[in-house]
């Protein structure tokens, strides 16, 4: 693990870094968020890595389970350098042979038993990120849900969202990437709002994309969603209808004057 999560936001590591209060790396991270958020930065191509690297580190830092794996990580190796630290040329030459004579003896290596140690408690650490990734993701998806207009799901036989007989050219087909925190259903309302009145919004969510299916009130509005819809700059969306309208001509003249023929009669037929 080479990412010091206490220098990522600014703090002090080690021993003074394990004694800061939950109030104090709060404080640190807001601050630090301001200074890092990607609208003040938009001239950096790496705001929004560093953006999302500085809030990776404080959901460890504030979790009381990864902090403490992290910490007795950074405690192994504080140990594991004062050690080597301490010991002098002719010191090291001395534990070498004295460890070789161990590992001759088939007796434990001291070094190898820390260094088992480190990557047990790296592998833990990893387990406990992914643990509040999900954690943060779910979170994240159940947002929307309070209100009852969210609904996740794929498109089936029995219409748009449950409803059946949707109009299918009041429908429109969403898609984008799978960056960061992505879109949900009361995001895509938000945007597609402003076009007219939303009915209902089905999101359909991936690994890689995502999707969603607005169902807007008008075919009107689906006309003037359709290209003006963007998103975030960072990730845009694709918008097109689900079932594009189908301009109305008028009757073709030649039945007009099919008509007015059949009412002649005599040479005027002719």
């Amino acid at each position: 693990m080479d990412v010091d999560h206490y220098n990522v936001l600014g703090l002090p590591s080690g021993e003074e870094g394990a004694n800061l209060t939950q109030k104090e790396i709060t404080k640190a991270y807001r601050e630090k968020a301001r200074d890092l958020h990607p609208d003040k930065r938009k001239d950096d191509p790496n705001a929004h890595e560093n953006f999302i690297k500085l809030k990776s580190s404080y959901e460890i830092l504030v979790d009381e389970k990864a902090r403490k794996l992290f910490d007795d990580l950074l405690r192994v190796k504080r140990e594991q350098q004062r050690r080597f630290a301490q010991q002098d040329s002719k010191r090291r030459k001395m534990m070498s042979d004295l460890e070789d004579r161990e590992r001759a003896s088939f007796a434990p290596d001291p070094a190898m038993k820390a260094k088992e140690e480190e990557e047990r408690i790296a592998r833990k650490l990893k387990e406990e990120i992914a643990r509040i990734r999900a954690m943060q993701a779910n979170k994240g998806a159940s947002m929307g849900t309070g209100s009852g207009q969210e609904k996740v799901g794929r498109e089936g036989n029995s219409g748009v969202g449950g409803h059946v007989g949707v109009d299918k050219e009041r429908v429109l087909k969403v898609s984008w990437e799978k960056i960061g925190e992505g879109y949900t259903a009361e995001k895509l309302r938000e945007l597609f709002s402003r076009f007219g009145e939303v009915e209902d919004i089905v999101v359909n969510s991936s690994k890689k994309k995502g999707s969603a299916l607005v169902v807007m009130a008008t075919k009107h509005a689906v006309d003037a969603a359709t290209g003006s819809v963007s998103g975030n700059l960072d990730n845009p969306l694709l918008v097109v209808p689900l079932k594009p309208s189908v301009a109305e001509f008028p009757a073709a003249k030649k039945e007009e004057q099919s008509d007015r023929l059949s009412n002649l009669v005599g040479a005027g037929y002719q």
